[in-house]
């Protein structure tokens, strides 16, 4: 079964009207540059912003500074900083929705303290508020690692809730996409830090525009979100299941924030303008295909799936190299990368099928594995 190829946007594309929809963008690196894996990221400036330029242009919202742009893989919070910066100013010259990471990255991976914690929060949301792009709290690894309660995480929240300047998207990203998160809220039960989640957001309904839930635990993310006040927003972050979570039931829906949604996007946006003109069927007929892809790319270790987010971005001509920040581009193998194409192809994401052909190709001869290539 094949998606229908939508048409490319032609001028400003009218919003998307009945879901919310962000696309987590990735960033390209700078193929010239002298760095190394450790290293500070040194980012093709043009190329990164022509690429949000592109999921704006089908309508989408832009998700920026999040884990698809390899936070804490490879992008610090310097250059998370002047990304966002970057790209706020696009998005402000585009009309273009954007909302922008922020969390204690610039903190050492151990030994803050919940003071520092506070303030490395504090810094980031003022970079974002400043920018003028609504705020994302992302999980943080260092809270994480404090290893404190649930009032901890009340605390904390509800501190930088009350000083917000706009509502904000919290963010719930499991252990999956990053192991370090591991018992976030609180609590490794998964009920108890749910419950946690919900009380700060009950505290302070005023201040949370949604919740981001990235648990690929369909069943959880229906159930939290039928809890969430009137008003606030369920985005989910399930890149396995998300046709149905955002097409909804007859309880509601989830809106969405989703990585796979960096190289789907043609196809997100044409499903949700099916959905616009009140057509479900249709919705789900454009976006079903795309799941064996996602599930592909999403596959253990998940956090890897920014690699074959870059590798498609490449594929389909939106930058000139397959590099990523940190080496990333050796983090999944060439059998992986090869299906990948396969899968893309199939739902017609590439507009010149040929340089994508082409592109796989040398790909696959630099690695010695050219028998490997179904091209």
């Amino acid at each position: 079964m094949t998606a229908p190829e939508p048409a490319a946007p032609t001028g400003t594309p009218p919003p998307l009207r009945s879901r919310r929809v962000f696309a987590a963008a990735h960033v390209v690196a700078d193929p010239h540059a002298d760095t190394t894996p450790d290293g500070p990221a040194a980012l093709d400036w043009d190329a990164t912003l022509a690429f949000r330029r592109h999921l704006w242009a089908h309508g989408l919202g832009v998700a920026e500074a999040m884990d698809t742009a390899q936070r804490g893989m490879g992008l610090d919070w310097a250059g998370a900083a002047e990304l966002i910066r970057r790209s706020a100013a696009e998005a402000r010259a585009v009309g273009g929705r954007l909302a922008c990471g922020t969390g204690t990255d610039q903190l050492p991976s151990f030994g803050a303290s919940p003071a520092d914690v506070r303030a490395a929060y504090e810094e980031q949301l003022a970079v974002a508020e400043d920018a003028g792009a609504q705020p994302v709290l992302m999980a943080s690894r260092q809270l994480a690692a404090l290893g404190t309660g649930p009032d901890a995480y009340r605390d904390l929240y509800g501190h930088l809730l009350r000083q917000t300047t706009r509502p904000v998207i919290l963010h719930w990203l499991g252990p999956a996409f990053d192991p370090a998160l591991a018992g976030y809220w609180g609590s490794p039960d998964l009920d108890t830090a749910t419950e946690t989640l919900l009380g700060i957001v009950a505290d302070h309904p005023r201040a949370v525009d949604g919740v981001k839930i990235s648990l690929l635990d369909a069943d959880r993310e229906v159930g939290l979100r039928r809890r969430l006040p009137a008003g606030v927003r369920c985005y989910t972050g399930d890149d396995f299941h998300y046709p149905e979570l955002i097409a909804g039931d007859a309880h509601g829906f989830s809106d969405a924030l989703l990585g796979v949604f960096d190289p789907l996007a043609p196809l997100a946006a044409e499903a949700v303008r099916r959905l616009d003109d009140g057509d479900p069927a249709g919705f789900r007929a454009v976006l079903d295909p795309t799941v064996p892809l996602a599930r592909h790319l999403f596959q253990a270790p998940t956090r890897y799936y920014k690699t074959g987010v870059v590798l498609l971005a490449w594929l389909a001509g939106h930058q000139s190299h397959f590099t990523m920040a940190g080496g990333l581009q050796s983090a999944r193998s060439v059998p992986h990368l090869c299906r990948a194409h396969e899968l893309g192809a199939a739902l017609g994401l590439f507009p010149d099928p040929d340089l994508a052909a082409a592109r796989m190709r040398a790909f696959l001869a630099v690695h010695g594995a050219e028998e490997a290539s179904g091209t």
